[in-house]
């Protein structure tokens, strides 16, 4: 006979957390969810805005979904707490927030080139990324044919070797965007490769050079609105870093982007992820868990099975390796993490029952998992384990 306590949905609790923040779900989040903290984010926001010089202005990068967060709902908070600009990577991630109704300005991070990129960043009111002469020429007989201007932020390249004409050419580069009509400068910028280092040997040496670029065009008589260099680490790293304007992105989010920057500002994490206890079981001594049995119980063990995996961002590489909190208390994750579900040894947990809420990432009671921890045992780093987390699972406000 089927046990009804194992297989009944009567015995999964109905309550949900409150005011999701995506579409779709409604009272299904029984599983596994995302809890958005946007009192936190709120906080963090505040936090950054305190160190700021007097002079700079918040850009909250928003790009990949808010880090995974949920883009619409933490570019309303972060707007609301005081940032001035947002960041994205993409167009359709800027398209996304203007048809929310966000009015903001939005730059586009990464680089544009085709004809319907254009079009759709002039109908959308979104501010480019120019990194080429050739890109801006390109933008410039597409908006010709648009009779429309638009803003553009011209990207040196001072020592990261990704996007951005090479800092020595900037004179040459900026008089070129001047020349066109249709371009309008908004800013010229840079991004920094170092700036979570200890050692700000590197990071101090592109800040020269991005210096010596913008005095170049000072004597060219270029004199651009908006100058910005830094993101989270260099805003909490060095008030010198932060000209008009801040891209900030971990660090809104409640995370340190290196151990030695987390004394500047008292940033709270935003994020928690959470799952259900789908079924609880007790196993013999001897017994496999879970694909290619990588455990094997040593002696009889409760196992409590969670309806969380892979496919939804957990890394698989942390099985075996990785705890969670029950009732405050860490317990093992043993076997391997499969696509939709974990097994955790539960043996020290009296009375496990179905539907009981599991903390993989977040607090609970006197005890916290971060994603720090688990960047730590993967060898990765925190805004990895961030973005990982899969739409399938619902963002939902904290209570």
């Amino acid at each position: 006979m089927l046990n009804r306590e194992q297989t009944s949905a009567e015995a999964l609790p109905k309550e949900c957390p409150p005011n999701l923040l995506s579409d779709g779900y409604g009272g299904l989040c029984q599983r596994a969810w995302v809890e958005i903290d946007l009192a936190a984010l709120t906080h963090n926001v505040k936090q950054l805005k305190n160190i700021l010089s007097p002079r700079s202005q918040l850009m909250a990068v928003v790009k990949a979904d808010a880090y995974g967060h949920g883009a619409i709902a933490v570019s309303q908070t972060v707007l609301q707490a005081g940032a001035s600009w947002l960041g994205v990577a993409t167009i359709p991630e800027g398209i996304e927030l203007r048809e929310a109704g966000i009015t903001a300005p939005i730059l586009v991070l990464g680089a544009t080139y085709t004809t319907e990129q254009v079009k759709a960043i002039a109908h959308w009111h979104l501010q480019p990324t120019i990194c080429t002469v050739k890109q801006a020429l390109i933008f410039s007989e597409v908006l010709a044919t648009l009779h429309q201007s638009v803003p553009v932020h011209a990207k040196l390249d001072t020592g990261m070797s990704r996007l951005g004409t090479p800092w020595q050419e900037a004179t040459e580069f900026l008089q070129l965007i001047q020349s066109l009509p249709h371009l309008k400068l908004a800013s010229v910028y840079s991004h920094l490769a170092t700036a979570d280092s200890p050692d700000p040997t590197i990071m101090l040496e592109q800040q020269e050079n991005f210096e010596r670029a913008i005095a170049q065009l000072k004597i060219a008589g270029i004199n651009p609105d908006r100058l910005h260099l830094a993101n989270s680490a260099a805003t909490l790293a060095n008030p010198n870093l932060h000209y008009d304007l801040v891209r900030v992105g971990l660090a809104n989010y409640g995370l340190y982007p290196a151990p030695h920057l987390q004394n500047v500002a008292n940033l709270k994490p935003v994020m928690q992820v959470k799952a259900r206890v789908t079924q609880v079981k007790t196993i013999a001594a001897g017994t496999g868990v879970s694909y290619g049995h990588q455990f094997v119980a040593q002696q009889q063990t409760q196992i409590a099975v969670v309806g969380i995996g892979y496919a939804d961002g957990i890394p698989r590489n942390l099985s075996n390796k990785m705890k969670v909190l029950i009732r405050g208390s860490f317990v093992p994750q043993v076997g391997a993490v499969t696509m939709d579900q974990l097994m955790l040894d539960v043996s020290s947990i009296p009375d496990l029952e179905v539907g009981e809420v599991v903390t993989l990432l977040g607090k609970d009671g006197g005890n916290e998992i971060s994603a720090d921890d688990w960047a730590g045992i993967l060898g990765t780093i925190s805004w990895e384990i961030l973005c990982g987390f899969k739409h399938r699972l619902p963002r939902v406000a904290a209570s």
